[in-house]
């Protein structure tokens, strides 16, 4: 839990300048739910059914006579939804020997390479497994439960711990490909999140764009991290992040600091300290935000005036005189003078954003695993789940069906 004056023994100045929970969105007056004029959509009959039931009287309902040779027409239709039950299918490969009629010789037939044992899971197994893992969060034992009261599969944490350990391995060569594509991308987002592997503090990094994910499990937060996976950082990209040291120093083209973060920080010295110069700077990121939104075409060689205008009233703002505020807006404007050139970035690139909010939705999905399954209990199972779940992502992100992608992956021995 973070630490504040409420919950905990801090003081009451400590609150200053924390990132709270606070959201920074604006009421509109309207109604949640669905507003006027929504188009809203309902459940179509099919034109092709998988089964047909037809309902025909055998006798008239005034006078009884029989209808057998009567002829019927279609009154009205109706439609519903089943699922049917569910079984496993066991498939038997049956290799035979055929003796040459002229010479007596045996000669025996191939049996596809994937078969290995006289009984084991086929793909489409593994491929359920890690869908529920890494897309449906769920831990092993829940697992187990869903495979044997769906398709009557009896599974043994081992046996789930191996296909996993197996579907993982299938999926390196393309999670090491959406590494490879990161490295080129005009755009990449970053972030971190902490949590429990193996009893130990360990963290969950990710870089992101808008088609590629690539999360990784570590035992550290810092910088060392990045080095690992990018060393070279992004020399061709817009590294959007927040103000932690480790993302402010991975090499990038250029950097864009989240002004979510920084409006969080704002709000909280304008709640705390009714600063005056607060509330004139997230005025202008405001401002910038509109006029992001309202240029959809940017001529990159010479910005809008409205762009330039901007960006004078920034370097005003940052010129004030902070030896007369709370110590903890003096920190804060040395770090944006610091970074000054990393604030208005997204104003000059069309595909760079204002936030880094997409980071934080897919670092995200660390949480919500914790939430359903608790902590990792092994580093392995954390890569199992940085790997897995970076390939959902990437698949969900470029309208690819998720389950059809994991079928593929563990139909594919890695080479």
């Amino acid at each position: 839990m973070e630490k504040k004056s409420n919950t905990s023994h801090t003081s009451p100045s400590h609150d200053i300048g924390r990132s709270n929970l606070k959201s920074l969105r604006e009421k509109t007056g309207k109604k949640s739910g669905g507003q006027k004029g929504h188009e809203g959509t309902t459940l179509q009959i099919t034109s092709t059914p998988d089964e047909i039931i037809d309902y025909r009287s055998n006798f008239c309902s005034s006078c009884s006579n029989s209808l057998d040779s009567s002829v019927s027409i279609l009154h009205e239709r109706k439609q519903e939804i089943i699922i049917p039950p569910i079984k496993a299918c066991y498939i038997e490969h049956r290799l035979y020997s055929t003796a040459c009629c002229v010479c007596g010789h045996n000669t025996v037939g191939n049996l596809p390479s994937h078969l290995k044992a006289p009984i084991q899971y086929g793909t489409s197994v593994s491929a359920t497994i890690a869908y529920l893992f890494a897309y449906q969060y769920l831990p092993y034992n829940r697992i187990k439960k869903v495979m044997s009261d769906l398709f009557n599969i009896c599974l043994s944490e081992g046996t789930i711990d191996n296909l996993l350990a197996k579907a993982t391995a299938n999926a390196m060569p393309v999670y090491e490909q959406i590494q490879s594509r990161l490295q080129e991308s005009k755009v990449v987002g970053g972030d971190e999140t902490g949590t429990k592997i193996n009893s130990d503090k360990g963290w969950f990094h990710v870089w992101q764009n808008n088609t590629l994910t690539f999360i990784v499990a570590a035992m550290t937060r810092g910088y060392k991290t990045t080095e690992v996976f990018f060393e070279n950082g992004f020399p061709k990209a817009v590294y959007v992040s927040d103000c932690l040291s480790a993302q402010l120093k991975t090499p990038a083209k250029q950097h864009q600091l989240c002004l979510v973060h920084l409006l969080r920080e704002l709000t909280n010295f304008e709640d705390a300290l009714n600063c005056a110069w607060s509330i004139e700077l997230k005025t202008l990121f405001k401002k910038a935000i509109q006029v992001k939104q309202e240029l959809q075409d940017i001529d990159y060689l010479h910005p809008p005036n409205a762009i330039t205008e901007l960006e004078k009233e920034l370097e005003k703002l940052l010129e004030v005189d902070s030896t007369l505020f709370h110590a903890k807006i003096k920190a804060f404007v040395k770090r944006l003078i610091k970074h000054r050139n990393s604030i208005f970035t997204f104003l000059h690139y069309q595909q760079v954003p204002f936030d880094n909010n997409s980071s934080e939705r897919a670092i995200g999905n660390v949480k919500v695993k914790n939430k359903v399954s608790g902590c990792f209990r092994s580093e392995a199972g954390a890569n199992r789940f940085a790997v897995l779940r970076s390939v959902i992502d990437t698949t969900v992100k470029n309208n690819q069906d998720v389950f059809s992608a994991i079928n593929l992956l563990v139909n594919f021995a890695p080479k």
